[in-house]
């Protein structure tokens, strides 16, 4: 994003829409080739994730929705690395250049920008023939040497969630018919879920939390069950988890309960951006605490153990869950 006074069409629909946005000093009003984070002394954590119509959003979903999704998908990163959000820079393949799509995408993508303390330092605009695309890459600073890894994990440790797990792939459903969408008669509910697919809530609240209380930590973005694999690959152990103690929003346990879906479409299903972490015994009552200061929930669902194998997922009798697959995967 460059140039002062508008030359282009790229450069017009830049100064129109998201010139407003980089009101932080090392965006230099996106009049420059290149932003800037300033010193502090911290750590700078870097991360970037797109979305892709027809793969993370619906073509028919609302511009907002699609804005705070690509924000939000890049701050829960920062969060789960105990990363304060410092900035982001855009990309954005439009197929063109429609006020009634960019003026919603551009406000609800600067309120999240408000709202979470991560300003637009810049980026880039393309068109394309199709599917959209919105990218998005993501600075956050912690102090240095304390960024968490997924590495830290070790035996006798409790496995930590936030929120709840299951309710996008549930909003997902929902929003492509069948028998989730039939069986889910509530309005509120209904909606609940879709909002948690279009909209995820990322724990940016907790990022000093887990910073001062988890050995390792990721978000929850393809699958608990396949990210807590990864976590858990490079950490050199394994878990075993308690498919009761996964926290669930009442419509999923509405659902679960009357057998129209089972645990694995919850564990499984992706798009949850809740923060999974590990930490000793002794962590888990001042995290828990902390968090509730915090405004977020968090549940203990399983122990690491020993060993290479994949976590495994067990009832209330101990027996363990098969699972087909443990996540969504692009490939």
């Amino acid at each position: 994003m460059a140039s002062g006074k508008p030359a282009s069409g790229e450069d017009s629909l830049i100064a129109c829409y998201f010139r407003p946005l980089a009101t932080d000093p090392g965006a230099y009003s996106l009049d420059d080739d290149a932003g800037a984070l300033m010193p502090s002394g911290d750590d700078i954590v870097v991360t970037t994730d797109a979305i892709v119509e027809g793969v993370h959003f619906l073509p028919d979903d609302p511009p907002d929705t699609v804005a705070r999704k690509a924000l939000r998908v890049n701050l829960s990163d920062l969060a789960a690395k105990g990363a304060v959000p410092a900035g982001f820079v855009l990309t954005l393949a439009l197929r063109s250049a429609d006020e009634v799509w960019l003026k919603p995408f551009a406000s609800a993508l600067g309120e999240d920008a408000a709202q979470f303390g991560c300003p637009l330092l810049g980026g880039d605009t393309v068109s394309t023939p199709g599917p959209l695309m919105v990218s998005v890459t993501a600075f956050g600073r912690v102090p240095p040497g304390r960024m968490v890894h997924r590495s830290g994990a070790g035996v006798g440790e409790r496995v930590m969630v936030t929120g709840t797990i299951g309710d996008a792939a549930l909003g997902l459903a929902i929003l492509r018919g069948g028998k989730v969408h039939a069986a889910a008669s509530d309005k509120a509910a209904r909606d609940a879920l879709v909002g948690r697919y279009r909209v995820p809530q990322p724990r940016v609240a907790l990022a000093e939390i887990v910073r001062d209380h988890a050995s390792a930590a990721m978000d929850v973005s393809d699958g608990l069950a396949g990210d807590l694999a990864k976590l858990c690959s490079v950490s050199g152990v394994s878990a075993v988890i308690e498919v009761d103690a996964i926290p669930l929003s009442d419509a999923a346990r509405d659902l679960v309960t009357r057998g129209v879906i089972g645990p694995e479409t919850l564990i499984t299903g992706g798009d949850d951006y809740e923060i999974l972490c590990t930490m000793a015994e002794d962590r888990v009552g001042p995290f828990t605490q902390a968090a509730w200061v915090a405004g977020v929930a968090v549940s203990s669902i399983g122990t690491i153990v020993a060993g290479s194998s994949v976590p495994k997922f067990v009832d209330k009798e101990g027996r363990e869950i098969a699972l087909e697959r443990l996540s969504y995967s692009h490939f």
